[in-house]
């Protein structure tokens, strides 16, 4: 059963997967800007550049408002944030079963007979 949180996750880890998502979260974390701005850059239609930036703000990496007819853009990094402490927590719960398999494989080998015994 998916929870929020899972989908949550699920939105901001593919909004990440697109570089140019990515680079326009990197230009959003040096301060606001209009959608214009944000397409200036890249080689494709202001349309195109739309379509990502929608997925940022599905994916609430990204808030609009409207100043007038300018509609300016903000990062906000918590999605991420929330991303990176699943990351580790991942991180962290597989290097203990590692470390416990890698413990489990030395108790064993320990048990082994070794060479020496062998030609007694």
């Amino acid at each position: 059963m998916q929870t929020r949180t899972d989908s949550g996750l699920d939105e901001t880890l593919l909004a990440l997967a697109d570089p140019t998502r990515r680079a326009i979260l990197q230009r959003l974390s040096r301060g606001d800007a209009r959608v214009t701005e944000l397409a200036r850059p890249f080689e494709m239609s202001l349309n195109a550049v739309s379509k990502h930036i929608r997925v940022l703000e599905r994916a609430r990496l990204v808030r609009r408002r409207k100043a007038g007819r300018e509609h300016i853009l903000s990062l906000d990094p918590r999605p991420v944030r929330a991303a990176a402490a699943w990351m580790a927590a991942q991180t962290a719960a597989w290097s203990a079963r590692l470390q416990a398999l890698d413990d489990l494989l030395e108790a064993g080998a320990d048990l082994s007979p070794s060479t020496d015994d062998e030609g007694r």
